[in-house]
């Protein structure tokens, strides 16, 4: 295994965590990581909790979702999220799919989800929503097969986000110490929001701001220093 084999799959272990111990993820939900030397592969934990995920948990897939070594373990129906961005997004090498309580009143109404706060700008201008009504008629809600899943990918665009109406949202991100930080600062801004609301309309941020706010939080340093506090707080002091 080499050296950026392991420090991806160190920090997959750590991302599952966070996402748990900051509420966006809990029993279900997951987060995967590009292979560092395959961008046809990628990592992902067997099917459990985030909470519970360790190094032995983690599995390697092609783009299609098929598990390299799966030795009889059950693995995650939605899959096909991870894959399908993969192959429709040469820049992302991260992507979460989380089911936030806060972001669902944003899947449900005509009220969009947009970047209020300086932290959320890294969410972008637009968080498209994707109804697999339209394509897929009455399903089981769940992004379960290829043509599901690219469809979902088109929805997103070139977007950091989407929402998935009545089920959740996916964050995608050039790594992932980035794409952690834009999931809680997705659910961040939905809830300053919420709180708002009953106040008047909010001052959303401008296209400019957006713009140069995001370019600023995602630079390596803020990114490190979000990092160590998160990894932190999920309980990994000194590493």
């Amino acid at each position: 295994m080499s050296d950026a084999v392991a420090v991806a799959l160190h920090e997959l272990v750590l991302a599952n965590r966070i996402m748990a111990r900051e509420g966006i993820i809990d029993d279900f939900g997951h987060v995967s990581v590009r292979h560092p030397h395959d961008p046809e592969r990628y990592f992902l934990s067997y099917s459990r909790s985030p909470e519970l995920v360790t190094r032995d948990d983690i599995m390697e897939f092609t783009l299609e979702g098929e598990a390299i070594d799966r030795r009889g373990r059950a693995i995650y129906r939605e899959r096909v999220i991870h894959g399908a961005l993969y192959q429709a997004r040469p820049d992302v090498n991260a992507v979460v799919h989380h089911h936030t309580p806060e972001i669902l009143p944003f899947t449900i109404t005509d009220l969009k989800l947009r970047p209020a706060s300086h932290l959320a700008a890294t969410i972008g201008t637009e968080v498209p929503l994707w109804d697999s009504q339209d394509e897929f008629g009455d399903t089981n809600m769940l992004v379960e097969t290829i043509d599901q899943g690219e469809s979902l990918a088109r929805a997103q665009g070139l977007n950091p986000c989407v929402l998935l109406r009545g089920h959740g949202a996916n964050c995608a991100a050039h790594n992932l110490r980035a794409v952690v930080f834009i999931a809680i600062a997705m659910r961040d801004n939905a809830q300053l929001l919420l709180r708002s609301l009953p106040f008047g309309e909010p001052i959303y941020l401008s296209p400019g701001e957006i713009s140069r706010t995001a370019a600023t939080q995602l630079e390596d340093a803020p990114l490190q220093r979000s990092w160590d506090y998160r990894i932190a707080r999920a309980g990994f002091r000194g590493i």
